[in-house]
Formats: C-alpha cells, structure tokens, sequence
C-alpha cells in the first residue's frame, strides 16, 4: 500500500523537484527569467495562457502611461454648461461609463462624470436646469512618464478607474482607464461598445494611426493607396512578423518603405494590435527592439 502511494506521487514530486531546481538559478534579467517560464511551460506545468499573462505582468513593469494612454483627439469629452439633452445624447451614443468634463476649453477638465449618475435626472420631468458641477467626481492627472505598475497600485488604492493623462507642460495628452492597464495583462476586454471587427483600422491624425494586426493586405492597400504585396502574407501583422524575421514583442518596431509599424500589443502566440506612423519618405527597412530609440 505504501509503496503504490510513493509510486503514484513520485511523477508529481518529479516535475515539482524540477521546478524547484530550476528556479534556484535566479534569472540576472526579465529576459532569463522569461526564458525559463517559457521552458517550464513547455513541459506543460501551466498553460500558454497563463505564460502571457505573466509576460504582460513582467512587460507592465516597464511601460508608460504613453504607451498605452488613449490619445487626446479619441478621447469622448463633456461639456460642463451643455444641457441635459445633449449630455445625454453623447452619453447614449459613446456607450461609456466615464466621462471627462471640460470647462472652457479641452486642456481644462474639471472633472469625471460617471453616466450613472445622471440617471435620477434622465426621468425627470421639471424645469430645472441640470447643473453638473452639483454630481462631478474630482478628476485624476497623471505624467505621460508614469509606469503602469505604479499607476495600477494608484487604481487600486483610490478606486478611481481614470486618470487624464497630461504632457511636460501640463495640456492634456490623453487618457487611460483601469482597464487599459488590465488589458496588457489579461489581453484584450471587449464589449459590447467597443469597436466591430470590421473596423481595422483607426486614424488618430493625419501621420499616426492604429491598426488591427488581422487587417488584410487588400483592405489596407485600399484605405492607403498603397500596393504592399499581398502574395505570401494575408494581413498586415502576418507582414510586420514576415519583415521583423521573429514573432515580436510589445514594443518592437520594423520599417518599410514610408511605413514605421510599432508592436502596441502581443502574446506569445502572435501580434494583436500595431501603430502606424506615416513617414515623409522610403527608408530603408530595418527592424528595432522595444528599448531602442527611433
């Protein structure tokens, strides 16, 4: 009987001796310790889910609030002496939670509005005007420079779930939720009030844009005018891969052409979402790893 017991744990005991021993070489970097999860995982001690859960952990540690912010001219901004009608009107269409407030002007934001607050009103049938300084939440700034991690901790703490991004002069850059930051970590958190599939590509200005790593060849040649050859490469992520020679990391960029693509977010299993810069001209094509200057 002892010996069946021994018999039937000694496999378990194996593998978590194993596990063991190779964690007492302490990893001198994220990259070895990277290294050795992705070994580990290989011998299926956990699943390749939770091995890019634990790189997006270990990759928010490095990020910045830049890096992920939802940039100034996406963002969805109240007006804080609009009426009720068209408060609600936006609120309705945009589909979210959370609303900065601007006074005079975009770089003067005076608040949050959280839409669930303006429910008593929407009811409501008097002549009073809806005064929305009377229901505003205080608004949270943060630097473009400050790190996930620290901002995530700040989430947590405070229980606010947005913050106003703001630049080296103090007008406001963007904006970034909770879920933004979770997002790096677990992957991407779709609702029913985010953007359809079919809509791949996203312009932010007239040199930057955002763009789905699914979009075909086709479409994007299209919406650009440009004629990428989409002979060997169905989509533009299986071309980014294609040109950088490697399945990339966050943060990684490659040029072609007049073309600068910048790896915004993927596992260990291929490239979700890039960014796009517009060049003034061809360069010529090179690829460049996340801490390096372009």
């Amino acid at each position: 009987m002892n010996k069946e017991r021994f018999s039937s744990c000694s496999p378990k005991q194996s593998l978590s001796s194993r596990l063991r021993k190779s964690l007492l070489r302490v990893p001198a970097d994220n990259e070895q310790l990277l290294t050795l999860l992705r070994t580990v995982q290989q011998n299926n001690l956990f699943d390749a889910d939770a091995l890019a859960m634990i790189e997006g952990v270990l990759e928010v540690d490095d990020m910045q609030v830049r890096d992920i912010m939802i940039p100034r001219t996406q963002m969805v901004m109240l007006e804080r002496d609009a009426s009720q009608e068209v408060l609600l009107r936006t609120i309705v269409k945009s589909g979210h939670s959370r609303f900065p407030v601007i006074g005079d002007g975009r770089d003067e934001v005076v608040g949050i509005l959280l839409a669930k607050d303006l429910l008593l009103y929407a009811f409501e049938r008097t002549d009073g005007r809806l005064n929305v300084r009377d229901i505003l939440r205080p608004a949270v700034f943060v630097p473009e420079s400050k790190r996930l991690n620290v901002l995530l901790k700040e989430f947590r703490s405070s229980r606010n779930h947005m913050a106003i991004v703001v630049d080296e002069y103090g007008s406001v850059a963007g904006m970034v939720t909770i879920e933004d930051v979770l997002e790096q970590i677990v992957g991407e958190i779709e609702d029913e009030h985010d953007v359809e599939e079919e809509d791949t590509i996203r312009k932010h200005s007239e040199m930057h844009y955002t763009i789905k790593a699914l979009t075909s060849v086709e479409d994007f040649n299209e919406y650009f005018g440009m004629a990428l050859q989409d002979d060997e490469f169905d989509t533009i992520g299986g071309l980014v891969v294609h040109e950088i020679g490697h399945l990339p990391k966050r943060g990684e960029r490659v040029v072609i052409g007049s073309l600068l693509f910048k790896v915004l977010r993927a596992d260990s299993r291929r490239v979700h979402m890039l960014q796009l810069t517009l060049l003034p001209g061809p360069v010529e094509s090179r690829s460049e790893q996340p801490d390096s200057a372009l």
